[in-house]
This record gives C-alpha cells, sequence and structure tokens, in this order.
C-alpha cells in the first residue's frame, strides 16, 4: 500500500513540477513579447513564437533577424509594385 502511495505523490510532485514549468515558460515568453514591442520589431506572439522555437533549435539569431528584415522588404516591394499596377 505504502509504494502505491508513493506512485501517487510522484505523480503529484512531477504534475506539481510540470505546472510551475509552464508558468515559468509563460513568463518568460511573457518578458519577451515586452521585449519585443519596446524594440519595436513588429513581431506578432505567433511569429515571436515561432523565432524563438528556431532559436532553440539551433537556429542563428542574426541570420534569423536578417531573413526576417529581407522577407518585410520583398513584401513592401511587391506591395508597391502591385499598387503601381493598379
Amino acid at each position: 500500500m505504502k509504494e502505491s502511495n508513493k506512485g501517487m505523490e510522484s505523480d503529484k510532485s512531477t504534475k506539481e513540477s510540470s505546472g510551475s514549468r509552464i508558468v515559468e515558460l509563460r513568463e518568460t515568453f511573457s518578458t519577451l513579447t515586452e521585449i519585443s514591442r519596446i524594440l519595436n520589431t513588429g513581431l506578432d506572439n505567433e511569429s515571436l513564437a515561432i523565432c524563438v522555437r528556431l532559436c532553440d533549435q539551433g537556429a542563428n539569431p542574426e541570420a534569423l533577424a536578417t531573413v526576417i528584415k529581407e522577407l518585410r522588404r520583398e513584401t513592401a516591394a511587391l506591395k508597391e509594385s502591385e499598387n503601381e499596377s493598379n
């Protein structure tokens, strides 16, 4: 009977640590969102989350920033040429 109680205590402890980990992750992402806003990056929460995941998986942050800037430039150029043709 004691062993089953230990298992329950272990499950409870795992759930609590998992819950506190989720809270920590949310707080961290909230801080990142605020930094992103202050730096006027123009990234929405979904885009920021994608960037964070890419960096976590080993993407070079500077290269990622360069790609984002280039995509924005290209998008603006396409919109401009589209407006000129209308």
